[in-house]
Formats: C-alpha cells, sequence, structure tokens
C-alpha cells in the first residue's frame, strides 16, 4: 500500500469529509476565518439534507444551541459540486488552527459529556495498513481533541443578532 497520507488515498477512493458535508461553524470559528482569509459571506443557514440528522436524542445541549426555530443551522457554504467551500485542489485552503472546530475534530466522535471512545465512522480504515491505528495516522491527539470539543461547547451557546443571521441567510 503506497505511503501516501491517509487523506490523500481518500480523496482518491471516496468521497472526503470535505465533500458534500455540512460543516456548522460556531460564531467563534466565524471570526477566526474571518481575521485569517479574504473570504466574506462563506456561512449560510440551511436545514440538514439528512433527514435523519436529529440531534434531540444524542445530543440534547446541540439541539438546543445550533438549530435555529426553523430546522436550519450555519454552515459553511458549498461549490456548485459539493465541496466545501475551502476546499482547494491540494486539501483545505484554511490554516489548521483557522479550520472550524468541527473539522479539527474529525474523525472524534463526541457529544456535551466528551470525546467517546471510538472514532466516528467515515474515515477509510479500509485504506489503513495491517496494525496502523486510524488516529495514530492522522497524527490526532486525544488530549488536544478534548481541548477541541470543550471549546466548541463552549462556543456553541453564542448567538449572534438577529439582524446578523437574516443577512447571512439571505447572502
Amino acid at each position: 500500500m503506497s505511503d501516501e497520507f491517509l487523506c490523500t488515498r481518500c480523496a482518491r477512493h471516496y468521497s472526503t469529509c470535505c465533500q458534500k458535508t455540512d460543516i456548522y461553524v460556531t460564531l467563534g470559528d466565524v471570526r477566526r476565518i474571518e481575521n485569517a482569509s479574504s473570504s466574506i459571506r462563506f456561512t449560510e443557514y440551511r436545514a440538514p439534507e439528512d433527514a435523519s440528522y436529529d440531534q434531540t436524542v444524542e445530543d440534547p445541549f446541540w439541539q438546543h444551541h445550533v438549530f435555529q426555530p426553523d430546522g436550519t443551522r450555519r454552515v459553511l457554504k458549498q461549490q456548485s459540486n459539493g465541496d466545501c467551500h475551502f476546499l482547494g485542489p491540494q486539501g483545505c485552503t484554511l490554516a489548521a488552527t483557522v479550520r472550524p472546530l468541527i473539522c479539527r475534530l474529525y474523525p472524534f466522535d463526541y457529544d456535551a459529556e466528551g470525546l467517546k471512545q471510538r472514532p466516528a465512522g467515515g474515515c477509510p480504515v479500509d485504506l489503513l495498513r495491517p496494525q496502523q491505528q486510524l488516529l495514530q495516522v492522522l497524527g490526532m491527539d486525544r488530549d488536544q481533541a478534548e481541548r477541541y470539543r470543550a471549546q466548541l461547547y463552549a462556543e456553541l451557546p453564542e448567538k449572534e443578532d438577529s439582524g446578523a443571521a437574516t443577512e447571512s441567510a439571505a447572502a
């Protein structure tokens, strides 16, 4: 099997986590991205395309703080082919320290209580070599992921003023 980075191999074989995926962004994420990039109007309010995406049971905190009364939530816009607004030919165009917390956490699975023991599904574990562990190959540290998770849950309750939400939704 190739020595290519796992995400590179994944992109050649599958749709990646940056494609046809709704990426929720906190207001902290929005500020970090605005400060570090020239991109404007990179979010929109949209309901999940997958009707089975229901966080009311899995994570009520998430449901309460992320979703608007109309069922929409603030996500990164997508290119016409479904790729993330920030996905370029060489991967994410945002610096790792600026990427949305959701992106920095993936493929960790988590809720308001903490990180779960097993990673979330979706990463191509079938592309790992024998004896390789997903998180090790991705260079992900569980302690750092817990800090990102804590930051995410600290940022979730932050609300924007209603004028900004309406303007962003219309853009």
